[in-house]
C-alpha cells in the first residue's frame, strides 16, 4: 500500500469516527433542547422587553372587520411561530380557536396566544407553555427564529453603533 492510499484510507476512517460522534452529539442535543430553548428564552429578554410589541388581547370588531376599542398585553412578546389551531380554547371549550402563535415574553416565558372571534368580538387566551412542549407543538422552528431575532437584533445594534461613530467623528472632525 502506498502512502497516498494510506492517507485516503485514515481520511475515510475518520470521516467515520465523526459521523459517529455527530450522531452521538445530535441525540445528546435532542435529548436537552427544551433546556437549550428555555436558556435561550432567559438570555433574550432585554431584546424581547426593547423590539416586542404588545400584542391584541380584545377587540371589537366593525362592519368591515376592522378592530376598534383594542385592549393589547401588557407584557410585551415576539411571535416566534405559527400552528394549526386546537379546536378549542383551554379557558372556554365554547370558544373556537382562529389562530394559535407561540409567543416569548419580556419575562423569558413561553405561551401559547390562541385567538378566537365571533365576528363581532376578537378576544385570546394566553397558554403558559413549558419549553420542551413548544418544541412538540411548533418544531425547531420556533428555536431557529428566536436565533436568528437575537442575530438580527446584533446586526441593527452593531450598524447602530457604526453609524452614530461615525455622526461623531463628523461632528468632532475625527479621522474614520
Amino acid at each position: 500500500m502506498d502512502v497516498i492510499e494510506t492517507g485516503f484510507n485514515e481520511i475515510l476512517q475518520k470521516i467515520d469516527d465523526m459521523k459517529k460522534k455527530e450522531a452521538i452529539l445530535s441525540e445528546e442535543v435532542k435529548t436537552h433542547d427544551g433546556k437549550l430553548l428555555g436558556r435561550m428564552g432567559s438570555s433574550a429578554r432585554p431584546v424581547v422587553k426593547s423590539v416586542g410589541l404588545n400584542l391584541l388581547k380584545i377587540g371589537k370588531q366593525d362592519t368591515k372587520n376592522e378592530l376598534y376599542d383594542a385592549n393589547y398585553y401588557t407584557s410585551k412578546m415576539i411571535i416566534l411561530g405559527k400552528t394549526d389551531p386546537a379546536e378549542f380554547r383551554p379557558d372556554n371549550p365554547a370558544k373556537k380557536i382562529t389562530d394559535q402563535f407561540c409567543v416569548l415574553s419580556e419575562e423569558g416565558k413561553f405561551f401559547e396566544l390562541m385567538y378566537s372571534s365571533d365576528g363581532f368580538i376578537t378576544d385570546s387566551y394566553l397558554n403558559s407553555i413549558e419549553p420542551e412542549s413548544a418544541i412538540e407543538i411548533y418544531g425547531y422552528d420556533i428555536m431557529i427564529m428566536l436565533y436568528q431575532a437575537m442575530h438580527d437584533y446584533l446586526k441593527a445594534e452593531k450598524e447602530l453603533i457604526e453609524a452614530l461613530d461615525k455622526v461623531i467623528g463628523y461632528i468632532f472632525a475625527r479621522k474614520q
